[in-house]
């Protein structure tokens, strides 16, 4: 594991999401990380409906090597999460140094940590909504009750109805750790608020979890532009196979649609660190993208406005 963000050769190829002007959401292929060719001018309308295909990587190639393909530039188009339908759930405690940090910021839910990371059954859980993930440059919250707000730089895995992973993107698994480590009850206030995902930049398909093993993930917070935390870990140290995670996940369970899920964090800041209004998270995995958001305070909504809201 090192910090040298070279990019290694790539046989995989980058669907994205993207919107040009006041356009309606499309679909392209990255090329170089530059240029975007794109597909919705063949009538693809979905990520979904390439990757419930038999081969998205070699039907995305074809589309994209067609004389007539259009083409624009990468800062020509803003880039949207990598997710239409899908809910986005997260697998907790599959790195030892996770399972570390879960344990010590909670002395009452210690046990659970620790025995969970060598249970049969993984912990899952809920993590958003598609139309709640926030994509590449969009702003994250924290929130305005906890004290103690961490980013969760993680490898999500899209998978198909069928359980299957389709295809690689970076997660942010925002946490608010005070919260959490009061009791293990409140996890979903922990972890489910508004802006508390972003996903992207965008999706590698024609990976095998052999090949995403090999890579490195990295996480850098700047503060008025200067660095104030760096970590970097390998994502061959989660615990559990990727396909061991999507069977828990499909379990007893169904997704229509597909399903988008975090596989953990192994990069955990000092207990004395904590996200603040204005902050930039930077996440990147070498070879695959980086995923840039800033970060606002998430304000409680107190009873008399919440009586006023027409919702």
């Amino acid at each position: 594991m090192n910090s040298n963000t070279t990019e290694p050769p790539q046989n995989f190829v980058k669907l994205c999401r993207f919107r040009r002007g006041g356009g309606g959401p499309r679909i392209g292929l990255v090329e170089n990380d530059s240029t975007i060719a794109d597909l919705s001018a063949f009538g693809i309308q979905s990520l979904g409906e390439l990757l419930e295909g038999g081969d998205p990587r070699e039907h995305s190639r074809a589309l994209a090597g067609r004389p007539d393909c259009p083409r624009l530039a990468l800062e020509q188009a803003t880039l949207l999460p990598p997710l239409e339908r899908q809910e986005v759930w997260a697998a907790g405690v599959t790195y030892w140094r996770s399972r570390k940090a879960r344990m010590e910021e909670s002395e009452f839910s210690a046990t659970a940590y620790d025995r969970v990371y060598e249970a049969p059954r993984p912990e899952l859980f809920f993590k958003s909504l598609p139309e709640k993930v926030a994509g590449p440059g969009e702003t994250v919250g924290i929130r305005a009750d906890a004290r103690w707000s961490v980013p969760e730089p993680e490898l999500a895995l899209l998978l198909n109805r069928h359980g299957r992973v389709a295809g690689y993107t970076i997660g942010n698994d925002l946490s608010a750790r005070d919260i959490e480590g009061e009791n293990l009850l409140y996890l979903p206030q922990a972890k489910i608020y508004s802006r508390s995902c972003s996903l992207g930049p965008w999706v590698a398909v024609g990976v095998g979890e052999a090949e995403a093993r090999t890579w490195d993930i990295q996480l850098e917070i700047l503060r008025r532009g200067a660095r104030v935390f760096y970590g970097e870990t390998a994502i061959s140290q989660v615990k559990r196979s990727f396909g061991e995670l999507s069977e828990w996940l499909f379990r007893c369970q169904e997704f229509p649609h597909g399903a988008v899920l975090l596989t953990g964090t192994g990069i955990v800041p000092p207990d004395d660190f904590s996200l603040a209004a204005e902050d930039e998270v930077r996440i990147t995995v070498p070879g695959l993208g980086c995923l840039a958001n800033r970060v606002s305070l998430v304000a409680a909504r107190n009873r008399a406005a919440c009586a006023a809201s027409p919702g």
